[in-house]
């Protein structure tokens, strides 16, 4: 007969489960990539414009077509002039200042349709997870919204309903609350079929059934029980949907159906910078990269917060 023996180390931290979930997240370079360009763009477009504190939409005709700093190390002749270090366009206006100004719109943009889908998404889920008699009724009006052509959907949209909103609210707040409404009410759907899926199944697990038993009310049931159990995917399809929303905002922004032409948005600096593309290449460049860098980080974040949030995963 064997003596087993426990040894505890009383002197061993506690850990939680959030900082299981950072500790993963952080194994993911990816990730930590991703946050570390996400929370420097927004600094950079939040913060920037107090440092470099020039007129995004000032006029400066002797300065136009000033090329990046960079330039003059390939062409002698450049114009170029180091306090324009990102150049301007044929205009005079500063590309940085733009660059930083349509940041803040893009960014405002997309955080809110993002909310606004995730909102719509889960409570939809939710309640056709867990009402079986509004599962169907919800579940076929999400394959209906799934089956609309969304482009043409959001171009009817804002032909729609521009000019009211403008009238009501202002050039600017009218179109801001067009495209976030416009893009939120079209990207909820995988949100609501990934949530009702999880809820169907954790609906019937024990803990559950026993908060059923002692007659916990629907909406405690919800709130209480059901919810947090589904933050996971929740947050996951949050970042997914941040990057979708800053893509469709500059798809309608370089389409012409944006924001009015003296407001910047990272899609419209590169719908004016198309007609002098092969001359100034860096116009398109800047906002491109600002672009796609954004959406790779945070496609990269929604990676790592999966792995980390994933019990089946996380500590491997």
């Amino acid at each position: 007969m064997t003596d087993t023996t426990v040894i505890l180390n009383p002197d061993a931290k506690p850990t939680s489960q959030w900082r299981d979930v950072w500790v993963q997240f952080r194994s993911h370079k990816g990730a930590v990539f991703g946050l570390g360009f996400l929370i420097f763009i927004t600094l950079f477009c939040a913060i920037g414009p107090w440092i470099w504190d020039v007129d995004p939409g000032k006029l400066d005709i002797r300065n136009k077509d000033v090329r990046p700093i960079y330039i003059a190390l390939l062409d002698g002749d450049a114009k170029t002039s180091w306090a324009r270090p990102m150049g301007t366009d044929h205009l005079g206006r500063d590309l940085m200042a733009n660059l930083m100004q349509g940041g803040r719109v893009s960014l405002a943009v997309g955080w809110t349709a993002m909310i606004l889908a995730v909102l719509l998404g889960t409570t939809i889920g939710v309640v056709a997870g867990y009402f079986r008699a509004l599962d169907g009724i919800l579940m076929r009006f999400t394959d209906l919204v799934l089956s609309l052509p969304i482009l043409p959907l959001l171009l009817v949209m804002m032909l729609l309903f521009r000019d009211p909103l403008r009238a009501a609210f202002g050039p600017e707040n009218g179109i801001f609350i067009l495209i976030v409404i416009a893009i939120g009410i079209t990207s909820w759907m995988q949100t609501a079929r990934i949530v009702r899926g999880d809820v169907m199944a954790l609906k019937e697990r024990e803990f559950v059934l026993a908060a059923r038993s002692i007659g916990t009310p629907p909406g405690k049931m919800i709130t209480r029980h059901l919810l947090p159990n589904v933050l996971s995917p929740i947050m996951v399809s949050a970042t997914l949907g941040l990057a979708a929303a800053i893509i469709t905002e500059s798809a309608l922004s370089f389409l012409g159906l944006g924001f009015p032409s003296d407001f910047p948005t990272w899609g419209k600096i590169l719908f004016d910078s198309v007609d002098r593309m092969q001359a100034f290449p860096e116009r398109v460049i800047w906002p491109g990269l600002a672009i796609s860098l954004t959406v790779l980080a945070v496609n990269y974040i929604g990676d790592g917060l999966r792995d980390a949030l994933d019990p089946r995963i996380r500590g491997k």
